[in-house]
């Protein structure tokens, strides 16, 4: 694979987000929020599978009953991809029906940490919770409109969160998997140079953002020093996840959201399915056991 971003599918995606990298299925499962719709690529096969879900889709990671947990407008659901079936396990915004959960990861323990926002990007509403067993938790901090992430360090110690339309990118420091303290400035997105959005952690426990209207993805050390920004012949790059057996190539979603008819024109990848080598290798990705 050379450096440079690769267009694998042509899918002009309103709004691909949340992509994953599931080990047991040697596979990409990512989905497009307003389709609503989920994703499953095989790299070997370069096959595309898809289903439609029943409401705007923030998310999708794997449960250890070997289904999976997605994040939808409504709650939170356990998805059976053999009969495309979704049953609502929890919905832990049910009184802010303008809401919509927005992006997530698994911690080392299983637990399920994720976002909500406004789905008309205008009020602070938005907010971080974690998920386990015994339900939902709020991480704490003050609402906001869009959240991105989280994404842990390699020790798990350290929890990234994005505030995007402030253009920030926060850590905080986590306490037997659960307690949050500390939070500081991880880095800001300067103007111009597009919005924060979903982040993600690699091997040497550097950070990744895609940058939504910048035209790529950054890399910043673990001090929040920028490395490397790796440049995308669309606007809109939404999120990043290493994949392959070695976890060494670097997937990325992308959106056609909010481009104008000449945009698009100018823009015909849009939306698709991209992949490029980074360098660097990802973490393991971790099944959720909620």
């Amino acid at each position: 694979m050379s450096h440079g971003p690769q267009s694998l599918l042509s899918l002009r995606a309103t709004l691909g987000e949340g992509p994953v990298w599931v080990a047991r299925d040697a596979a990409l499962w990512f989905v497009d929020i307003k389709a609503p719709a989920i994703h499953r690529f095989d790299p070997a096969l370069e096959s595309l599978q898809s289903w439609t879900a029943p409401a705007q889709v923030g998310w999708i990671v794997p449960s250890a009953d070997g289904l999976f947990l997605v994040g939808l407008q409504t709650g939170i659901h356990r998805f059976d991809p053999a009969r495309g079936s979704f049953t609502l396990v929890h919905a832990p915004e049910a009184d802010r029906p303008g809401n919509r959960l927005n992006d997530a990861t698994v911690d080392g323990q299983g637990h399920i940490w994720f976002g909500s926002m406004d789905d008309a990007e205008a009020a602070d509403t938005g907010r971080i919770y974690r998920f386990d067993d015994a339900g939902c938790t709020d991480g704490g901090f003050a609402p906001i409109c869009i959240t991105n992430g989280p994404a842990f360090s390699p020790d798990g110690g350290i929890l990234y969160h994005t505030d995007t339309l402030g253009r920030t990118l926060w850590q905080s420091r986590v306490e037997e998997g659960r307690v949050l303290h500390d939070t500081r400035l991880f880095t800001m997105i300067e103007d111009g140079a597009g919005y924060p959005d979903g982040p993600t952690v690699d091997a040497e426990g550097c950070v990744w953002t895609g940058l939504f209207a910048g035209w790529g993805v950054r890399r910043y050390d673990p001090n929040g020093r920028l490395m490397e920004t790796i440049a995308f012949p669309v606007a809109n790059v939404t999120k990043i996840a290493f994949g392959g057996d070695d976890l060494a190539t670097a997937y990325a979603t992308s959106a056609a959201k909010g481009l104008s008819k000449e945009a698009l024109t100018a823009q015909p990848l849009a939306g698709d399915l991209f992949a490029f080598d980074p360098g660097v290798r990802g973490l393991p990705g971790v099944i959720a056991t909620a």
